[in-house]
């Protein structure tokens, strides 16, 4: 991966991150609870699964409708960025898997302990981003050098 400098516009990253600060907050502040995407899209699953109604998830399928819609609005002021995926179907489902894997085992995922957690200096959110990135830089690092 290269990064194209003379392209780089970090107005775009920062209206990003200032968005999402926004929903977290928001999020926070309106429902009282931690806007970690796996606990809001396990929430809704783990209903439905239970049999129990969809209503008191409603502020959660919301905020993931939110998530679906917004690269249809950003798209109204703005081309969306290239994402070129390089690897095969069976790597996409096996590093999925391991996402999920990581995420059960860590109580979390990025953005509830990498957004929200560090936000509110939690320790336990601190050791988890550190694994998950260092699991990450490993990854990378392997595949791309070692294994070739």
């Amino acid at each position: 991966m290269t990064i194209d400098w003379n392209a780089f516009t970090p107005w775009h990253a920062l209206a990003g991150g200032l968005l999402i600060g926004l929903a977290a907050a928001l999020f926070v502040l309106g429902n009282g609870r931690i806007a970690g995407i796996a606990g809001i899209v396990a929430s809704p699953l783990r209903a439905l699964t239970g049999g129990r109604s969809l209503a008191p998830e409603r502020t959660r399928l919301l905020f993931l409708l939110g998530l679906v819609v917004a690269p249809w609005a950003w798209q109204l002021v703005a081309p969306l960025p290239a994402g070129p995926v390089d690897v095969g179907t069976l790597a996409l489902l096996a590093a999925g898997l391991l996402v999920g894997i990581g995420v059960r085992m860590g109580n979390g995922c990025t953005s509830g302990h990498g957004v929200c957690g560090l936000s509110r200096l939690s320790l336990r959110s601190l050791v988890n981003v550190l694994a998950f990135m260092g699991a990450g830089f490993v990854t990378v690092y392997v595949l791309r050098h070692v294994v070739g």
